[in-house]
């Protein structure tokens, strides 16, 4: 996808990009290549494949949920900054905190957030378990999260963030139907439901992907998420 296919697909959803922010992908795929010679920040590094892969992907969020309004998300394990950079660079009035337990990631991400000059942008080197049972705790409208954990599992380290009444939106790939059979106990158990999947495929490649959308309708029980690790080792059941 190159850059002119990125933005008319995108406008064909109404997401009109102005000049500069389609310089601000720009700067965002020139960092990525530069920092990913110095840590492992992605395998997808060819400008193509970014915009597709990455941009894309991250911002068809948007394509299912209403980000014009004033909103704070919170995006755990984010690792170069995907789904919540991108999602900022379209929606400039959106709060963003970005959570990752790399600080070298956390780095990165401060230093391109300087380099796009973004603002209401906050990044956390934290533990996810840690940071659920923060000041933070059911603070967020929404919480994303792409490619990090099984629903069964993400469910645990996101949803203690949301706040009753918000949105859990867990982005995933082929596996998604079978990990929401599997995470069933523990997204009752968390205080969420479900309340949509929208499915589509990624253009040109034509990959699978699922928006899985869960609505907060109480508080979530103290003892979650569990210490750090737990949850992986052993997801609610």
């Amino acid at each position: 996808m190159n850059e002119q296919q990125f933005k008319d697909a995108l406008s064909e959803k109404g997401i009109v990009l102005t000049d500069t922010q389609l310089e601000q992908f720009r700067i965002y795929h020139k960092e990525l290549v530069e920092w990913n010679d110095k840590m492992n920040l992605t395998a997808i590094t060819e400008q193509s494949a970014v915009y597709l892969k990455h941009f894309y992907d991250s911002i068809t969020a948007a394509f299912y949920l209403d980000f014009t309004k004033p909103m704070k998300i919170c995006d755990v394990g984010a690792g170069a900054g995907f789904p919540s950079i991108p999602l900022k660079i379209c929606f400039p009035h959106i709060e963003v905190t970005i959570v990752d337990s790399l600080n070298k990631r956390i780095q990165f991400l401060q230093h391109l957030s300087g380099e796009l000059r973004l603002t209401k942008v906050q990044f956390v080197h934290s533990r996810a378990e840690d940071f659920g049972q923060s000041t933070h705790r059911e603070s967020y409208d929404v919480v994303t999260a792409r490619a990090v954990a099984r629903l069964s599992v993400l469910a645990e380290l996101c949803v203690p963030l949301v706040k009753k009444g918000g949105v859990f939106a867990a982005m995933k790939a082929a596996t998604a139907s079978d990990e929401l059979d599997d995470a069933e106990k523990a997204l009752q158990k968390l205080g969420v439901k479900l309340e949509a999947v929208h499915s589509f495929l990624l253009p040109i490649e034509e990959s699978e992907r699922y928006i899985q959308v869960f609505k907060k309708f109480k508080e979530t029980p103290k003892k979650y998420p569990r210490k750090a690790g737990v949850p992986n080792k052993s997801p609610i059941s």
